[in-house]
């Protein structure tokens, strides 16, 4: 998932929970495989400012992190010794400050990003196991701490594209992403202009309201709101205490309450069905045959990736992803039956991930990973701001 920002070793996975999935999203293996590589149009839309990209990712065939030259061919990073080494700034990639498009092309790669930034490129490191450190937009250190920048994340493999926008981690620079294919273009529209502004007001008032820690998520850099973390990395930057450590902590009692005496039908859209869980007399959420999880804190629900929703098998791991969305949606309460299919069912309570509530209030269409499981849903929804295709033409990114 996209909460890990330290060092990650040449076979890692950076993507998150939709991403890491993208290749079975496109179905069976086609005849006919996907072209080997992809042409990447970047638009700069900040007129008169300085723009650059950064293209790293898997290398399918060795399994090493790369990065994209602005030629288009593979730089593959070493460090000397036993201390991590900055790569070298021919990494990142100008853009046009006249909104003129450039164009790279995309070769196959696994867990890939690709990070846009205003005024600076940014800097990585690698280690000496050939792992790459990524940006921290939480930390006050970070060389990108005062750069405006945003990224996005892809993977791109013979059966074709899957690409998301993911605020996850934070909402930065607004991107919006455009895929040409044979048929029909897939469009995500991003974050809405002004956005970060207002998304700063909304958890400023929300903080107003109830006295809560959600105004603490917004990083002000000369003035002005850069950028806005998700309430989990938030808490990198507060020393590891979460701004709204035990915010859901009510809301998740009522839960397991109302479960002693109703029943929970979860789909789990795979070849399970749809299991019935209650909660036990021990205090366990007990779905018969599959497994059972302890009451999750705020914390766990916020990071879904710690337990309960750690889990070993894929039953579990399955279960895990809808209760953890559902509990994120705070809709629990009012629908038995998840996932709910219907959206203006979500954060209507007034403890919920108010985060995620405003991420997708300020998103063109309502889309974007607002949290690791925001990608579970019913088919023919885009929660997650996604576009996929197993026969890409074109894939367009503006930012700014």
């Amino acid at each position: 998932m996209l909460t890990r920002r330290t060092f990650l070793s040449s076979t890692a996975l950076t993507l998150g929970a939709g991403a890491v999935a993208g290749p079975a999203v496109l179905g069976s293996p086609i005849a006919e495989a996907a072209p080997a590589t992809l042409p990447l149009d970047l638009v700069n839309r900040r007129h008169g400012r300085k723009m650059f990209a950064t293209v790293c990712g898997v290398d399918p065939a060795t399994g090493r992190w790369f990065f994209l030259s602005a030629k288009g061919s593979k730089i593959f990073p070493k460090a000397s010794g036993s201390a991590s080494a900055t790569v070298s700034s021919d990494v990142a990639i100008p853009l046009s400050s006249s909104g003129r498009i450039r164009r790279l092309r995309l070769p196959r790669m696994l867990s890939g990003r690709v990070f846009l930034s205003l005024d600076r490129p940014l800097r990585f490191a690698v280690t000496p196991g050939g792992g790459i450190a990524m940006p921290s937009a939480a930390s006050p250190s970070d060389p990108g701490a005062a750069i405006d920048w945003g990224f996005f994340e892809l993977t791109l493999d013979r059966n074709g594209v899957y690409a998301n926008l993911s605020f996850v981690d934070f909402v930065g620079l607004p991107l919006s992403m455009r895929l040409a294919t044979s048929g029909a273009s897939q469009y995500v529209g991003g974050l809405r202009h002004g956005g970060v502004a207002k998304l700063a007001a909304g958890l400023r008032a929300q903080s107003d309201r109830d006295g809560s820690g959600w105004d603490r998520l917004v990083v002000r850099r000369g003035g002005r709101e850069l950028r806005i973390l998700s309430p989990n990395l938030a808490a990198d930057l507060h020393g590891g205490a979460s701004p709204v450590a035990g915010y859901l902590d009510r809301y998740v009692a009522d839960v397991w309450r109302h479960y002693r005496s109703h029943t929970l039908v979860v789909d789990t859209q795979a070849r399970w069905g749809r299991l019935k869980g209650r909660v036990s007399s021990d205090g366990r959420l007990v779905f018969g045959g599959a497994g059972s999880f302890a009451r999750p804190s705020t914390y766990a629900i916020l990071n879904c990736s710690v337990a309960p929703f750690h889990t070993s098998n894929d039953v579990m791991g399955n279960l895990s992803a809808r209760l953890a969305a559902a509990l994120n949606r705070t809709s629990l309460l009012a629908n038995p039956h998840q996932p709910d299919t219907s959206p203006r069912h979500f954060y209507t309570t007034s403890r919920t991930n108010h985060y995620a509530r405003l991420v997708h209030r300020n998103s063109i269409g309502g889309a974007g990973y607002a949290f690791p499981y925001d990608d579970v849903h019913t088919k023919g929804w885009n929660a997650e701001g996604r576009v996929v295709h197993g026969h890409p033409k074109l894939l367009r990114i503006e930012a700014g």
